[in-house]
């Protein structure tokens, strides 16, 4: 079982208890800096709002099938009061518990199921293939996103299409989409091309370097609607064969190749995973 299968069950298990990331580490035996990293990349979550959204899903079916009164509700969903309640339910679903419950449907509510990690078994995943690389330079252009509606990444990447073979510089022939920051249910997104060492980075871009480390690369079969089905995948071969992610910034990269198609979002995809040494 990979680690972010073991963390989804330990959750939807004990979903009604006070979980957070240090029950998490205990059950692991990894650290909450580590599982903080790697559980959105492979979810889209951070654990927190994932806890979050499946108690407030399964209380809007409570609601929807006529719950006796709201109290009990929110109790069970852990918030302490009718108010807390019904703000959390409002940010997540766009109405109020009292709307869901007198109309008795869920209609136009995307409730968050369970994830299902049978989806990465499914992938046809090659192992990796290894390499060090020592500190590396990027201009780029980074953001910040909600992980659970990144729905900004491709406006980011069309603003940083035209620098794309005009950087002087730039090692031609790939761009590069790396995750940084991860917290408060963000993530930072950074799109960019790599630099060669004592290249000056254009005045209007910003220089970032990822970390000297030994990579793990992994070919993406398919288009980027299933890029998270293969980084799930990852994970779980990195964890049967002893490999643990590092915890490093910048230590996650989606790889573009020269045989990538941007009009049909496939071809030449990678996923690289820095590792511990």
């Amino acid at each position: 079982m990979s680690i972010v299968a073991k963390m989804l069950w330990v959750l939807e298990s004990r979903s009604r208890e006070p979980l957070g990331l240090d029950e998490l580490a205990d059950v692991t035996g990894l650290s909450k800096s580590y599982l903080s990293r790697v559980f959105p990349l492979v979810t889209g979550y951070s654990v927190t709002a994932y806890l979050r959204a499946r108690r407030l899903s399964e209380a809007a079916r409570q609601l929807a099938q006529g719950a006796p009164d709201i109290l009990s509700v929110a109790l069970e969903a852990g918030y302490g009061s009718h108010e807390a309640f019904t703000r959390a339910f409002r940010d997540q679903f766009g109405m109020t518990p009292q709307a869901v419950r007198q109309r008795r449907n869920l209609d136009g509510i995307s409730l968050v199921e369970p994830q299902r990690m049978d989806r990465q078994a499914q992938v046809t995943l090659e192992p990796p293939r290894f390499e060090t690389r020592p500190i590396t330079y990027f201009a780029s252009i980074s953001e910040r996103h909600r992980m659970d509606n990144p729905a900004g990444l491709p406006g980011q990447w069309q603003r940083f299409q035209p620098y794309i073979g005009h950087i002087d510089g730039a090692i031609p022939g790939a761009a590069y989409g790396i995750i940084g920051d991860m917290s408060d249910d963000h993530f930072e997104y950074v799109v960019a091309v790599e630099m060669r060492a004592g290249a000056e980075t254009p005045a209007d871009l910003e220089q970032i370097s990822a970390p000297a480390l030994k990579w793990a690369r992994f070919a993406h079969k398919g288009d980027l609607s299933t890029l998270r089905a293969t980084i799930g995948a990852a994970e779980a071969w990195l964890t049967r064969n002893g490999y643990e992610a590092s915890e490093a910034n910048y230590s996650f990269i989606e790889y573009y190749g020269p045989g990538f198609d941007a009009r049909t979002g496939s071809g030449d995809i990678e996923i690289w995973f820095g590792l511990k040494s």
